[in-house]
């Protein structure tokens, strides 16, 4: 008599060979070396200027294939960069460890790191709970995401799109305007988001004040103000996991003293946008754009504290009283220009204020500890700050004079 066995080998069971991939949306690594079977070294790919200064490598994001039941190390290399001219070793430290998500949406930070300030390095540990997981520096928001949100906003009688410009990829540059009945004469506020690639957390809060906006309970908000929204200023980044300049080498949060509309089409379309606004007798009450950063996290009003000054402190009040904000140092202002004596180094807020007169107001925040949190900040807490924050800006606007 014959005996025939059948043997099923399971994935994972025998220590099935992990890869590293970033063909997708969003994706960057630079090198990638297998140390073991269960060890790799990433370089942070990391993107520098126009003239190859002021790298950043502030962004990753991979995904893990084939991932058998051992823990994986991954080491997080190539960190030196340059901010402003002025080197640096690295804007991930151990203050910032990255997330990880089994269903490529729902991300948690990883547990098991470890930072080697010397190399520099951030080593990373992860046990596998599936055979494919990412890893990212923040939670991850595409161009995908952006059109999720659109397509639900715009079934929505009080929204409106246009489109203002061309990326130098040929994406579309849009405005939405969230307002109901007449928009002459009301205050006016406009909210810029994600002008940097790798500051995600800034499109989720952008994308829960979009959906604060348009609820049913928020009505009185669109009937007395009218929202004017850049949702996400640098599709391009986006899409191929950038960090902060476009694709020819130009930040996008400096050059608002440039035009120049065959390098930088996005400035150029952004500020003809609100050039268009003011042209046709309408005003701006407050302009407001959202950043990240690693470890601090502020207020920074326009260059005219005698002008400004009092709005500024109203809205730092109205933050304070009514979202997680938690400033890690006290309300300040702008100056003329970030780099004085250099031309392109002017942000959206110190080049709106030059051009027009316009109070913008500058945010960061931080990914990492956040001491009203009493933890690290994830995609919930960026969400809820998103619909508390077009609370405390109506707050604001609201107890400014009335339109006449």
């Amino acid at each position: 008599m014959k005996y025939f066995f059948l043997v099923t080998f399971l994935p994972g069971l025998l220590g099935a060979a992990a890869s590293i991939h970033t063909d997708f949306e969003g994706g960057a690594l630079g090198r990638i070396e297998k140390v073991s079977p269960t060890h790799f070294r990433l370089g942070a790919r990391g993107e520098s200027d126009q003239d190859g200064r002021n790298r950043q490598a502030n962004w990753y994001y991979f995904r893990v294939d084939g991932a058998g039941r051992d823990e994986l190390t991954f080491d997080i290399v190539d960190l030196p960069g340059e901010y402003n001219y002025k080197p640096n070793r690295g804007a991930i430290t151990k203050d910032t460890p990255p997330f990880v998500s089994f269903d490529g949406t729902t991300w948690r930070h990883v547990s098991q790191f470890e930072y080697d300030a010397g190399e520099p390095r951030m080593r990373l540990r992860i046990m596998p709970h599936e055979g494919t997981f990412w890893v990212a520096h923040t939670p991850p928001y595409t161009n995908s995401n952006l059109e999720a949100l659109r397509s639900q906003a715009a079934r929505h009688r009080d929204f409106r799109e246009e489109k203002i410009g061309k990326t130098l990829g040929k994406r579309n540059l849009v405005l939405w305007t969230i307002t109901s009945g007449v928009p002459e004469k009301k205050p006016a506020v406009w909210l810029m988001f994600r002008q940097h690639s790798w500051e995600s957390g800034s499109s989720w809060v952008g994308d829960a004040a979009v959906r604060e906006l348009l609820q049913d309970e928020s009505k009185e908000l669109r009937e007395k103000i009218v929202w004017k929204i850049l949702p996400l200023c640098d599709p391009d980044g986006v899409a191929r996991g950038g960090v902060r300049f476009n694709a020819k080498g130009f930040d996008l949060n400096r050059n608002w003293d440039v035009n120049d509309a065959g390098n930088m089409p996005e400035i150029t379309a952004q500020r003809a946008a609100v050039k268009q606004w003011l042209d046709a007798g309408n005003r701006v009450d407050l302009f407001f754009s959202l950043h990240n950063t690693e470890t601090a996290e502020y207020l920074e009003g326009p260059p005219d504290k005698a002008k400004f000054g009092v709005l500024a402190a109203r809205f730092a009040k109205a933050l304070e009283d009514y979202t997680t904000f938690a400033p890690t140092r006290p309300l300040s202002f702008a100056a003329e220009t970030t780099t004085e004596g250099m031309k392109g180094r002017m942000t959206v807020i110190q080049g709106l204020y030059r051009d027009f007169g316009i109070p913008g107001f500058l945010m960061e925040q931080r990914i990492s500890y956040n001491d009203r949190l009493g933890r690290l900040p994830e995609v919930a807490d960026r969400q809820k700050f998103g619909s508390e924050l077009v609370r405390a800006i109506a707050a604001t606007v609201a107890a400014l004079p009335p339109v006449q």
